[in-house]
């Protein structure tokens, strides 16, 4: 059973990048998705500043984000990478199932990836995740590689949006319907 405090603050800066975009997104109307919180089983506070110090996680978490962009139903994992190669070790099947599920229900699912050494927003949709994940599973590389990736994905700030997912999500959807 993995500890909370184990991972210290991986991803802590990526997910206030995301939850300030998520609140722009909602003050003008555009989408409302919400952080998931992950359930802890405290183990040891500091009474004096009623902190948790110590917990358990009690369940697999799904997906860090969940809500609806203009009446699309939408779920997305936040990742971040400092290196050109992403492993898949980083992303869960569990986590790939409840997606998988997800859009057979009519959703978007994806990953936000942020290559912290060169300060690039990636758009990772599932399909694209599922041709790395097929390839692992089939005894492939157990990472992809940035330069595997298709650029167009790449998300360009703009409009004072920190994270502008909402582009990518439009280039999913129209990518979905031309195929």
């Amino acid at each position: 059973m993995a500890t909370w405090n184990s991972r210290g603050l991986r991803g802590s800066t990526l997910e206030e990048l995301v939850n300030r975009t998520n609140e722009q997104y909602r003050e003008k109307g555009l989408a409302l998705i919400q952080k998931i919180p992950t359930p802890i089983t405290p183990v040891r506070m500091d009474k004096e500043n009623r902190h948790i110090t110590l917990a358990y996680f009690e369940q697999r978490s799904t997906v860090d984000y969940i809500g609806a962009v203009q009446g699309i139903p939408v779920c997305f994992d936040a990742k971040e990478c400092s290196a050109e190669v992403f492993p898949l070790a980083n992303i869960h099947p569990h986590q790939v199932e409840f997606m998988k599920a997800f859009e057979k229900q009519g959703g978007v699912a994806f990953f936000l990836i942020f290559y912290s050494q060169q300060d690039l927003f990636y758009y990772l949709p599932l399909r694209s995740l599922l041709t790395f994940w097929t390839r692992m599973e089939e005894g492939g590389r157990k990472s992809f590689r940035r330069e595997e990736l298709d650029p167009c994905f790449y998300l360009k700030k703009k409009n004072g949006c920190l994270v502008p997912y909402l582009e990518g999500i439009q280039l999913d959807l129209e990518k979905r319907e031309s195929n």
